[in-house]
């Protein structure tokens, strides 16, 4: 729809480059906001950390009420695997055992500081904590739709436990305060 000033309102997030030209960088769907007031677009943190050849896909999560972002990542099987062919310990290892190795979550998040350095991510937009998991997001286990796009809410549901474990202790936390939603909402009923 056209709005009264001339623009086409699409629902995407578009930047102008330094060309001129606009960049459709994101869906206005897909920003949310954390407790300190800054919005976040996913899509551009999820594409920032995807180039990492360690990371085959990545959800990244905000909790409004938390002030830095958590993700659920699926490592490369092939590339792990070659990687893990060069270190102590963890050759000859199932991905699945490797996906559980320290060592991994170890490499992945050294490899995540370069990528998030050389992309200049601001504060809020860094990774603070992740989760590994060992099984592709795919339309079969209903984490993506036919287009292969990513069903957030549905992914939020599915890795609930390993978001609140990532959001557990002090990670994310507001004025040096644990803010949970539970107990947030509790006191909104008290």
């Amino acid at each position: 729809a056209l709005s009264a000033d001339g623009w086409l309102h699409s629902g995407d997030i578009g930047l102008w480059t330094a060309d001129g030209y606009l960049k459709i960088i994101d869906r206005k769907k897909n920003i949310f906001k954390l407790a300190q007031g800054e919005y976040v677009a996913a899509e551009k943190i999820e594409g920032v950390y995807g180039a990492s050849a360690f990371i085959a896909q990545i959800f990244v999560y905000g909790d409004s009420l938390k002030s830095c972002v958590v993700a659920i990542m699926v490592p490369d099987e092939e590339y792990l695997a070659a990687w893990a062919k060069g270190q102590e310990g963890l050759e000859g290892k199932t991905f699945a055992e490797l996906v559980a190795a320290p060592e991994v979550k170890a490499a992945i998040q050294a490899d995540m500081k370069s990528i998030e350095t050389a992309a200049g991510l601001h504060g809020f937009e860094k990774v603070r904590g992740f989760h590994l998991h060992d099984e592709l997001f795919s339309a079969e286990n209903g984490l993506l739709t036919p287009t292969f796009k990513l069903k957030r809410p549905i992914a939020r549901t599915t890795f609930k436990a390993a978001i609140d474990e990532l959001y557990s202790g002090k990670l994310g936390d507001v004025a040096g305060q644990s803010v949970s939603q539970t107990a947030g909402a509790a006191a909104a009923t008290a």
